[in-house]
């Protein structure tokens, strides 16, 4: 199997976990709420706030979608590791908030360095692309 078709393969994986995990936020937050690690259920009306976590989750399965359809694998690894930045700071808020170490390393960070390491090596795969030689000028005739 290339590098290109396991870079497709991890990309595709990470867009449906995170449309997943978006709508899983959206239509049912209350139920999703006990798997990322934080002690408590938000007071007064925090639901609010989970949904529009799942929304920042569905818009960011969205952008990898479009970018991996699309073909533009280039951009596709940028935007994975800039994308890797929303479960570290899942992490750190879960950390931040005293909740499950387990939650926040186990679930957030793996997550974040999953997303970072897939965007690394579609970087790779296209990099020879990017690198391909130019053709000389013509030379000029006196």
């Amino acid at each position: 199997m290339s590098l290109k078709n396991i870079n497709t393969v991890l990309a595709t994986a990470i867009t449906l976990f995170v449309l997943y995990l978006g709508l899983s936020f959206i239509l049912t937050p209350e139920t999703s709420t006990p798997g990322v690690g934080l002690p408590d259920w938000p007071a007064g009306d925090g639901g609010g706030f989970l949904v529009m976590k799942g929304i920042r989750e569905f818009a960011m399965g969205l952008v990898i979608a479009i970018l991996l359809v699309t073909g533009h694998r280039r951009a596709l690894g940028w935007v994975l590791l800039m994308e890797a930045v929303a479960p570290f700071g899942d992490m750190i808020n879960v950390l931040a908030h005293h909740g499950s170490l387990a939650a926040a390393f186990g679930i957030h960070g793996l997550t974040s360095a999953l997303i970072a390491i897939t965007g690394l090596l579609i970087l790779r795969e296209t990099r020879k692309a990017d690198k391909a030689p130019t053709p000389a000028p013509a030379a000029q005739a006196a």
